[in-house]
């Protein structure tokens, strides 16, 4: 059983979140006041659930400056209405012009899509993995390395997120508007704390396959 003597109790956390607040008046009488008022942030960060990798803390921004979805593998299933409204609501409601779906290595998602045990309801959230495993396996399999070919799964399945987001026709309709739109693919060390571009980044349709194009909207 894991010793719980050394995690903080709920209370701990309220008193915390008091002192939080208190400090952010000492530093910003309008603090808090600003963040009722609007909510305007740049971007859109679609990640793990995973406690580790807290999104705003690790890229340097404020509560206000980014807007964050979170679930197992940073996925974004093209059938998932949670998801889904969640970019439409970045899209059109905030403005949003940049959509960065985060992945990290050594992601427990990623490891239970590959090791071939049952999990539960949660190999049905992972199905999507596995065809991603499966088609990159002669990749995959001639890395020897075990944990080596774990981190690389966890890069395509990055990849393969931000195709997904790119085909969802919100993002095509705002491109078609000509509205400033990027999606970009990181994936986070836990080694090192630090965030690497894939390179994979879309702004525009263009690079998408004719079968995933929308017509442009009216």
């Amino acid at each position: 059983m894991c010793d719980q003597k050394h995690h903080k109790s709920p209370e701990d956390l309220l008193n915390a979140n008091r002192d939080w607040a208190a400090a952010r008046l000492g530093e910003d009488a309008e603090f808090f006041k600003r963040l009722r008022d609007v909510q305007t942030p740049n971007y859109l960060w679609i990640g793990c659930s995973d406690s580790r990798v807290p999104a705003n803390q690790i890229v340097g921004l404020q509560p206000g400056e980014v807007f964050v979805h979170r679930n197992i593998a940073n996925q974004v299933p093209l059938s998932d209405v949670n998801c889904l409204s969640v970019v439409q609501f970045a899209v059109e409601a905030l403005g949003v012009e940049h959509i960065i779906v985060t992945g990290h290595y050594g992601c427990g998602g990623v490891k239970a899509a590959m090791d071939k045990q049952p999990h539960g309801l949660l190999d049905n959230w992972l199905a999507q993995i596995k065809d991603v495993y499966h088609a990159n396996f002669e990749e995959l399999r001639l890395i020897k390395d075990e944990r080596q070919q774990q981190d690389r799964l966890c890069e395509l399945n990055v990849v393969q997120q931000v195709r997904n987001v790119a085909r969802l026709s919100v993002v095509q309709i705002a491109w078609a508007q000509g509205k400033k739109l990027a999606l970009h693919g990181w994936i986070y060390s836990l080694r090192d704390g630090i965030l690497r571009d894939l390179g994979v980044g879309l702004e525009g349709p263009a690079d998408l396959h004719s079968v995933f194009k929308l017509t442009e909207a009216p």
